[in-house]
């Protein structure tokens, strides 16, 4: 049985005045779950700028939860989680667009992490990141949508150049903008002793990717790590709100899949 801890912590920064924000998750409540639902992160951040980006990101989270309560138990987490998170885009931009002539613009990133046996299935869209932190190395194990990131895979500009663009920040799709939202899912192989982090940008704009795996390798207790982390981005930075969630492999109950169905292996 998948045995983690985790911990989680989300801040308002030195600048803002409000925190656009939000995070959840859903933890089995029997022990029967963490096999047949598993574990799910959620972590969104209102995109700036624009009307009711902490409503935006409330919504996109809490939607996300309340459909994986409800899911079947044993559904795939590659097929589940894209299909609660285009659930959530739906209900963002809906809400936006009842709110009388020409709707309200309602938009928020949103990184999803299910967990079951010894598989992590991430759905993403926007800048909010996941990282898996293995050895004391920290590796992105998501793509930004953000107009410099799109540049640098097409081939436009190279990494250095795109890290001081001013498109660096600007969305190439978030959740509610429209009716549709292109979901990015990929599913990673978990090692007891993996720690994952799910963040918003206010913590990947601030901080490296390996001062965030020493900060992390460095402390025994996580939630020691998650307020380090705050604390050093808003001492690097504080111009934005900083959200990190945390979780650590205790153990894993490594599986094979035959016929969509996983079997235990020795």
């Amino acid at each position: 049985m998948l045995d983690l801890e985790f911990a989680q912590a989300s801040d308002t920064g030195r600048v803002r005045d409000h925190n656009e924000d939000y995070l959840g998750c859903v933890v089995p409540e029997i022990p029967e779950h963490s096999r047949t639902r598993g574990w799910l992160f959620a972590l969104a951040d209102g995109v700036g700028g624009q009307d009711a980006g902490e409503v935006a990101s409330r919504m996109a989270v809490e939607s996300v939860l309340a459909g994986f309560r409800r899911a079947s138990g044993g559904e795939p987490h590659s097929t589940l989680l894209p299909r609660l998170v285009q659930q959530a885009n739906s209900k963002v931009y809906e809400t936006g667009m009842s709110t009388g002539p020409g709707g309200t613009s309602m938009a928020t990133t949103l990184v999803a992490c299910a967990l079951r046996y010894d598989r992590a299935v991430i759905s993403h869209v926007g800048d909010s990141r996941c990282y898996r932190i293995r050895h004391g190395h920290a590796e992105a194990l998501t793509r930004d949508h953000t107009v410099a990131a799109e540049h640098v895979r097409m081939g436009l500009v190279a990494a250095g150049d795109a890290a001081r663009s001013q498109t660096r920040h600007v969305l190439s799709r978030s959740v509610g903008n429209a009716m549709f939202v292109g979901v990015e899912t990929r599913e990673h192989q978990l090692l007891t002793g993996d720690v994952l982090l799910l963040c918003s940008d206010g913590l990947h704009g601030a901080v490296s990717s390996a001062d965030i795996a020493g900060i992390v390798s460095s402390k025994a207790a996580l939630e020691d790590a998650v307020h380090e982390l705050v604390k050093v981005a808003n001492h690097r930075d504080g111009s934005d709100n900083v959200s990190v969630q945390l979780i650590r492999i205790r153990g894993v109950e490594r599986v094979g899949m035959y016929r969509g169905r996983p079997y235990k292996l020795a």
